[in-house]
């Protein structure tokens, strides 16, 4: 049987692939986490999650990933979540990623990994048609007459 490689299996993906250890330290930023969030390996490797976590976020945010450490289990895990994110150039991004716990052979929580893709584009494209669709549903909207 084959062995994989796992480095070369999150190096090779383009969605980026973030890893924490369980107190938030990130412990793995592949090269799409570079593309996408703007941040080399070395300005994110160790530093909290709050690098790409914008403040206002930040305590729902936390509240979830301590729970999550300390029951060892997430909501989330198949669940696509859809969050603002922060780039290293100050501008926001709307991503979407899963996670998954990661444990060690006595079932304790050592990481958690996220697996994201950014879909800024995406969303704005969205907006628009939502925005275009309102109009257009205005303007066809026979106009009320008084009696």
């Amino acid at each position: 049987m084959q062995t994989t490689d796992y480095q070369q299996l999150v190096e090779a993906v383009g969605d980026a692939v973030v890893v924490c250890d369980a107190a938030g330290a990130i412990i793995v930023w592949n090269d799409a986490a570079v593309r996408m969030f703007g941040f080399t390996r070395d300005d994110a490797l160790g530093k909290s999650l709050d690098l790409i976590i914008p403040e206002r976020q930040r305590g729902r945010h936390w509240d979830g990933y301590n729970k999550s450490m300390a029951t060892g289990q997430t909501r989330y895990g198949s669940d696509v979540l859809r969050v603002p994110a922060l780039h290293k150039d100050g501008r926001t991004l709307s991503i979407a990623f899963t996670v998954a716990m990661l444990y060690d052979d006595a079932r304790k929580v050592t990481a958690i990994v996220a697996v994201v893709r950014d879909e800024t584009v995406r969303w704005a494209e969205e907006r628009q048609l939502r925005v275009r669709l309102a109009q257009l549903e205005a303007a066809a909207a026979p106009a009320s007459t008084l009696t």
